[in-house]
């Protein structure tokens, strides 16, 4: 890529589906679904430009940002070389669904479907204010505290998550009682650590901040499907922007297990949600 060179992988066969990370992980962030995906899509995931395996080539300025626009680009180069021609499927959780949104309004034509789960745009909230100065906040605590700090302030700022007792839509066993993580899900743990000050102090502040393309949206909105986790309904920054874009656009929103590391730590709902979705 341009200025970058990207780390991906590819399993499974059929329609491709675009696993988009947030926060700071990276591939190894879907690894708990990738099984049951993978007998029915082709999964590409791949670490975002700057983070674990993907590296720059050359180190951000000073005041420098990662763009979404940029880290968009890189998926639609990806598409373009792993399935030329072909609509892919598109899941993106938090700062990676920012991403594919942002990919739905300029590139539809490469999309099927996109599930965009939790994005947390702050332009959709009725006040984004507070929430624009705790994420300003968090940014400089990272630089001058470490991210352990900044984490700590991240996380009591966002609130608690509430209870999601069915486990999954249907109300049945998840079958994600099984506490040991599959192994890449453990591999990534140092490789997300080691990332995020890059998240905490490049990419947070900008790209939550940066407001969705409505217009170019609207057209194409039967292609997206805005999401939220059940567990996240009292943490106004992830769950209001789904609600308030579904409702913009004049499309329904959909609920998955869990919260807003759905898609991590109750893995077997949230794929099942998930391919519900899809199909």
């Amino acid at each position: 890529m341009p200025g970058a060179t990207l780390h991906y992988e590819v399993h499974g066969s059929g329609p491709v589906l675009l696993l988009l990370p947030g926060g700071g992980a990276d591939a190894g962030m879907y690894a708990g679904m990738t099984t049951h995906l993978t007998t029915r899509y082709t999964t590409v995931s791949l670490d975002p430009r700057g983070l674990s395996r993907s590296r720059l080539h050359r180190p951000l300025t000073e005041g420098e940002d990662h763009e979404v626009t940029v880290w968009s680009e890189d998926v639609r180069r990806l598409l373009d070389a792993v399935a030329p021609g072909e609509e892919a499927y598109v899941l993106g959780c938090s700062a990676g669904a920012i991403v594919a949104l942002d990919l739905l309004a300029r590139h539809p034509e490469r999309l099927r479907r996109v599930v965009a789960h939790e994005p947390p745009l702050l332009d959709l909230l009725p006040d984004p204010a507070p929430h624009r100065a705790l994420f300003a906040e968090v940014r400089e605590l990272s630089r001058t505290d470490g991210p352990a700090a900044a984490m700590a302030r991240f996380t009591a700022g966002l609130g608690e998550e509430g209870d999601d007792p069915s486990g999954d839509p249907s109300g049945a066993p998840s079958g994600d009682g099984n506490p040991e993580p599959p192994p890449a899900l453990r591999e990534m743990a140092p490789r997300m650590h080691a990332n995020m000050p890059v998240f905490l102090e490049h990419v947070l502040c900008p790209f939550t901040s940066r407001p969705p393309n409505l217009d170019a949206l609207r057209p194409v909105a039967h292609k997206l499907v805005p999401a939220v986790g059940r567990a996240s309904r009292g943490q106004e920054a992830l769950h209001r922007p789904v609600v308030r874009l579904a409702a913009t656009l004049g499309i329904d929103h959909a609920e998955f297990p869990g919260g807003h590391l759905g898609a991590v730590e109750t893995p077997d709902a949230f794929t099942a949600r998930l391919i519900e979705v899809l199909d």
